[in-house]
């Protein structure tokens, strides 16, 4: 038998009054950013809906809404740290000299792949070989990116105004 939509939402409703301050106190520490924290709490009620889980005692539905809660934590964090980004608004906060903010910004315009290993080799100074075992390339796979990213950059910087010839 499905539940109905007001079955459903009188639980929802249940849960956040019951629930939803440890829930958003447990995910605010793990994320520490409310918009996000929204997000997984969101995704926490959807998952509740979707298994309509019966539980044996009150205890035992605190117990699975905080599992499931840190455990969608987890997941956002863990996704977030392998497909890191930077807010191209941040750019105006970096210790950078004002002539080289394009510069930044037509390299964090580059797609990933040839981003990660020009920053790792050029900005972090690490070696073909380091920038390999980081990035669990081979060293070839590297020395490829760095060209393909480097004539890349070139194009973009031609196409912009003339930067190219600013940062030979």
């Amino acid at each position: 038998m499905v539940p109905d939509k007001k079955d459903n939402e009188e639980a929802i409703k249940n849960v956040l009054t019951t629930y939803g301050n440890l829930l958003y106190r447990t995910a605010y520490i793990f994320l520490g950013n409310p918009h996000d924290v929204q997000d997984i709490l969101q995704e926490t009620l959807i998952k509740y809906m979707e298994k309509a889980p019966v539980f044996r005692e009150k205890e035992h539905e605190k117990a699975w809404l905080l599992k499931v809660t840190s455990n969608l934590c987890r997941d956002f964090l863990r996704f977030h740290r392998r497909h890191a980004c930077v807010n191209l608004d941040d750019l105006e906060n970096l210790p950078v000299p004002p002539d080289q903010r394009d510069f930044i910004r037509e390299i964090t315009a580059l797609p990933a792949k040839w981003k990660s290993v020009l920053l790792l080799h050029y900005v972090e100074g690490y070696s073909i070989k380091e920038t390999a075992k980081i990035t669990g390339l081979t060293e070839n796979a590297v020395k490829k990116r760095l060209q393909r990213g480097r004539d890349a950059l070139k194009k973009q910087l031609t196409e912009s105004e003339g930067l190219y010839e600013q940062y030979q």
